[in-house]
């Protein structure tokens, strides 16, 4: 084969090469606008929060003056924080948790679970719109749940503690004698 056509053939296919390579650089995919974020609790009251969700996604319950390690996943939110994000907080409270310890019927006897059902219809119900705290880069999803029913929702990659973590509660915070109309 003569050199010209040689040098043509392989300049083709040069290009083609080429050509194919920029096409593909195209198909490479938007990065999400959004990514699921695992939910973690921490209720800084004396009551146990049994379970909660957030925008209908269950987190982990929450013993009284606990919180953090333990997360569920997720709950789906922007990568960028946008003034206005708001979530759905729900929970179910007990605000007596403990109180079968001084129960005298026995343990899951008959009468121990009448008296479990009349405990258990105390339980309160709750849910609210929330505003998360702006965040640069998307973390873990932090319910806190405060006195009087108030919750506070974070979603930086900071932990509870930490120089730039959005809120500084108490670990224990305690009812007031009145709570403020919402």
């Amino acid at each position: 084969m003569p050199r010209a056509v040689t040098d043509a053939f392989i300049r083709v296919i040069q290009l083609l090469v080429l050509l194919g390579v920029v096409f593909l650089a195209g198909c490479t995919p938007k990065p999400p606008s959004k990514l699921g974020a695992p939910i973690e609790g921490w209720n800084h009251t004396r009551a146990a929060i049994n379970w909660f969700m957030v925008n209908r996604n269950g987190g982990p319950n929450v013993g009284p003056y606990g919180g953090g390690g333990k997360q569920n996943c997720c709950v789906l939110l922007p990568v960028r924080w946008q003034p206005g994000l708001k979530v759905l907080v729900e929970w179910e409270k007990d605000p007596n948790v403990g109180a079968s310890r001084y129960w005298k019927e026995r343990m899951f006897s008959e009468a121990w679970h009448e008296r479990m059902a009349d405990h258990r219809a105390k339980y309160t119900h709750h849910s609210v719109w929330v505003e998360v705290a702006p965040y640069e880069q998307l973390g873990v999803v932090d319910v806190h749940f405060l006195p009087c029913n108030q919750i506070a929702v974070s979603a930086v990659a900071e932990l509870p503690g930490m120089a730039k973590y959005p809120f500084k509660f108490p670990h224990k915070m305690e009812e007031p004698a009145a709570c403020p109309n919402p």
